[in-house]
This record gives C-alpha cells, structure tokens and sequence, in this order.
C-alpha cells in the first residue's frame, strides 16, 4: 500500500498513526485537547519525536485530564522538568497549563471545542495540498487562539493540528487514504 510521503514505514507507530487517526475527522474534545497539546509540544521538533513519546505524555499529563492539568502548579512543573519521558521544556509546560484554560473557555462558550474549530469551515473537510504547511485558515485560527492568550499556536502548528484532526485532507494523490470527496 502506498502511503503519503512522510511516513516512516521503519516505525509501526507511524505507520499506525498515518493509517488510522491522522486526517480522520475528529469531533471529541478529549481528542481534539490531546492533539493540541501534542502539537504544542511539536514546535520545532518532528511530530515522529513526539508520536514516539506519547504514552510517556499520557502518564505524565494524567491522561490528558484537563481538570488535573489546570491545577498544575510549580511542583508539578519541577516534577514535570525532571521526566526523561517528555519533551522538558518549561515555557511548553507553561503554555500548556494555560492553553488549557483558554481551551476550557472557548469549550464553555461554544458547547465543545469542536464546534469552534469546527465552525471555521462550516463543518466541512477542507482539501489542502499535501506539501503546504500553512494556509489562510490555519492564519486565520491562529490568530484568534492568540488572542484569546493561547501560546505555542502559530499557523504551522495549526495547519498540522487541523491535518490531524481531519478538518484540512491533505493526504497524498497516491496515498491509499486519499478521497477527493473529503
């Protein structure tokens, strides 16, 4: 089977992600938060850097628990800092806690975080090529995650937050989980 360019076939975790999570849409605030904050954690790092470390940041971040992560305080950053298991960088444990609040907000405001980041396509799959990194759309979201205090959002991290969650299609010609439908 052929899969998008940037799959490591050497890595079944990859090749596990690309096949069925990567693009699917995604509807689920848990999963729409993980994501985020795996994407935040990205920033200047391969996303197979961080797929590789992802249980480690499960256990770490109590499974993603908003209501834990909020209260997170500064023994649980040192603690945090001290974990060989993620990605020990400060200013994105920081953000992280914070982005949890504005997510919690715009969760509160609009329902579910979904039908925010839903609501910028009309709920529609949007197909993007799959060699661009950012986009209008993901300007545009980026701009208002900003403004609302979110850090760690720039309109890459975005644009690869929306192929993730599926809002963005950008699966290769040849891929076999291409649908020009989508």
């Amino acid at each position: 089977m052929k899969r998008c360019f940037w799959v490591n076939l050497d890595n079944p975790l990859y090749v596990n992600y690309h096949d069925n999570e990567w693009g699917v849409p995604k509807y689920d605030d848990y999963e729409l938060y993980e994501l985020l904050i795996l994407e935040m954690f990205q920033a200047g790092l391969s996303w197979e850097t961080i797929l590789n470390k992802r249980e480690n940041f499960r256990k770490a971040f109590d499974n993603f628990d908003w209501n834990k992560i909020i209260r997170y305080d500064e023994d649980k950053i040192n603690e945090l800092m001290q974990d060989k298991g993620i990605i020990r960088n400060r200013r994105k444990i920081e953000a992280m806690i914070n982005n949890t609040k504005i997510f919690l907000d715009i969760k509160k405001e609009y329902n579910t975080f979904a039908n925010f980041i839903w609501s910028f396509t009309d709920n529609q799959v949007i197909n993007v090529n799959s060699k661009v990194t950012s986009n209008e759309l993901s300007d545009t979201i980026s701009k208002e995650l900003k403004k609302r205090g979110m850090k760690f959002v720039g309109t890459v991290i975005i644009f690869s937050y929306l192929q993730a969650i599926g809002v963005i299609n950008s699966h290769d010609k040849d891929c076999f989980k291409y649908d020009p439908k989508n």
